[in-house]
């Protein structure tokens, strides 16, 4: 019975969350599609510099 009671606490559950309208969904959604690329595109140019940086001081070992 434990499943059976776990399944139908959950439904009754889910009635009690407010949704988001659809408006709503489509604007979170491009936002955290905006701050996904622009982590990404720090990330990326944070990694370009800490390479060239590594790059130079493993030039300078081999000199």
């Amino acid at each position: 019975m434990g499943v059976l009671n776990y399944i139908k606490e959950t439904k009754n559950e889910m009635h009690l969350v407010k949704w988001p309208t659809r408006k709503q969904a489509i604007i979170l959604t491009i936002v955290v599609i905006i701050i996904s690329v622009v982590v990404a595109a720090l990330l990326g140019v944070f990694d370009f510099i800490f390479s060239r940086i590594i790059e130079h001081f493993a030039s300078l070992k081999s000199l």
